[in-house]
């Protein structure tokens, strides 16, 4: 079996068929490796905000244009970029064994389509736009519905140094042609779009010109540089046009690849209309090719995320936390749900998403909660505190409870309400032998229990407990009898000598 037909067997098994009542489908193209970002992983599974890039453009898709129907293009890691994105309903995987431009990666995924069985809008997103919201989608596609055309093209506006813009450039219809005839109701309208490598190819004094609608434009290099307006990547197409006229796209370009954006001047040229719609937001519709416009994107995600909850809880350093997604949602149902909730959250905390918060929880300088950890009312986790359960296990603390400084707890375990544990402790639960700690249990020394049960009110020392089962036991004058220095056999004694002086 060659390698291509594996990886094509594998990309089937995790497709589904698409829906052809749907009216939208999503074009997600996640070919490329990226070169440039320098990294083994491909560029499609690099996080933005603890999630592939590649992921969150397809979640976004999803959402905004309410439908499940997707194709996702491949190529290289194409097994990698599949996986991670996971099998779903009306999910497809396409193969671009050889990556030969947008043009060519977007005909690799109508292939995927049965020819004729849809007919409704197809929507082409880049894979490495991981700041892509739903809401940016939703726009576009109201945009879209509200302005009908053949072909629509999102845009955005630079805003740095012309010389940074390695975005395709628009060009759209001047007030005059070459001749000085005046533009008419042709003025603005989408002429084509000038990939920078075609413009950095021109002759400094070279004019370049195009027609439109039996009229010749001109530009200079200069002007083509100087264009603010630039292509996102992001389109619209009525299924039966894309399908019609992407095989007249050539390779007649500097990099000699097939070019997506050549189909505005095809479109143009057959009389189908194409129109441009700006982005509310430029962070939305940002690429990245290098890992400093990666870090870039990262600080814009946080600062999303700071802005939505500056008003509902204390972020201690807004450029230094995460907290996922979805326990942003969570935080601003609370507030909906439980009113005021009283969250502190300190510098460099890393929160993962299955983590369940709760009011009045304060969560210390570079703590770190991940998997299914629930904690109850008024938990205050101090600093360097890592808290985590493994995949299938949940690990439960109780209202008022508090876990002081470096401590680490972990697995399938349970903490009461209003316990302390203090410095120095590690607790593990496994599924086997999981840990229960009742409430008003205080912890502290350099202790470690692993698979034990602790019953309420007891304190317990520098202790080893494996698999042990503590009762609550009071003494005569009615005291809760404490546990110290409890150590198991030592092991391995024979090993140990005494080294002389």
């Amino acid at each position: 079996m060659s390698r291509n037909h594996e990886i094509e067997t594998h990309l089937e098994n995790l497709s589904s068929d698409i829906d052809p009542a749907s009216d939208s489908l999503a074009i997600v193209l996640a070919a490329g490796h990226g070169k440039r970002i320098k990294s083994e992983t491909s560029k499609m599974l690099h996080k933005i905000w603890g999630v592939p890039t590649v992921v969150r453009v397809a979640n976004s898709a999803k959402r905004g244009l309410r439908s499940d129907n997707q194709i996702i293009v491949v190529g290289i890691k194409a097994k990698d970029v599949a996986e991670t994105s996971g099998k779903e309903t009306n999910r497809r995987f396409a193969f671009q064994a050889e990556q030969n431009g947008t043009g060519h990666a977007v005909k690799i995924a109508l292939e995927a389509v049965p020819n004729g069985t849809y007919s409704g809008d197809i929507y082409i997103f880049p894979g490495d736009m991981g700041l892509l919201s739903v809401e940016a989608v939703q726009k576009f596609k109201a945009a879209y519905h509200n302005n009908p055309c053949d072909m629509m093209i999102l845009t955005g506006v630079f805003e740095g140094a012309a010389s940074d813009n390695y975005y395709g450039r628009v060009l759209r219809v001047p007030a005059e042609d070459i001749n000085g005839k005046s533009s008419g109701d042709n003025f603005r309208k989408v002429i084509e779009i000038k990939e920078q490598k075609d413009i950095l190819a021109l002759e400094p004094k070279e004019t370049y010109r195009v027609n439109y609608k039996s009229c010749t434009y001109g530009f200079t290099k200069e002007e083509l540089v100087n264009l603010r307006e630039f292509n996102t990547g992001v389109y619209v197409f009525k299924a039966d046009k894309i399908t019609t006229y992407i095989n007249k796209l050539s390779t007649d370009n500097v990099q000699g690849e097939l070019y997506l954006t050549d189909l505005i001047h095809i479109f143009n040229e057959n009389d189908l209309t194409v129109k441009a719609t700006e982005a509310v937001d430029n962070h939305t519709v940002l690429g990245f090719n290098v890992k400093s416009v990666l870090k870039e994107m990262e600080s814009y995600a946080r600062e999303n995320v700071y802005e939505k909850l500056k008003d509902i809880i204390t972020i201690v350093d807004q450029d230094d936390f995460f907290l996922a997604d979805e326990v942003v949602d969570q935080i601003i149902e609370l507030d909906k749900k439980k009113g005021p909730l009283d969250i502190s959250i300190g510098k460099g905390v890393w929160i993962d998403r299955d983590v369940q918060l709760n009011k009045g929880i304060n969560i210390g300088n570079h703590a770190e909660l991940s998997g299914r950890v629930l904690l109850g009312e008024g938990v205050r986790i101090q600093e360097n505190v890592h808290v985590s359960a493994f995949p299938g296990q949940i690990l439960k603390v109780g209202r008022n409870s508090e876990i002081f400084i470096g401590d680490i707890i972990k697995g399938n375990l349970e903490i009461g309400e209003n316990c302390r544990i203090e410095s120095s402790v590690n607790m593990t639960g496994s599924d086997e032998f999981p840990t229960r700690i009742g409430n008003n249990v205080r912890i502290k020394g350099t202790s470690y229990v692993f698979g034990s049960t602790i019953e309420d009110d007891v304190r317990i020392e520098h202790s080893v407990l494996k698999c042990k089962q503590v009762k609550r036991v009071e003494n005569t004058d009615g005291i809760v009898q404490a546990i110290r220095y409890f150590l198991p056999k030592a092991e391995g004694l024979e090993a140990i000598d005494d080294l002389g002086k």
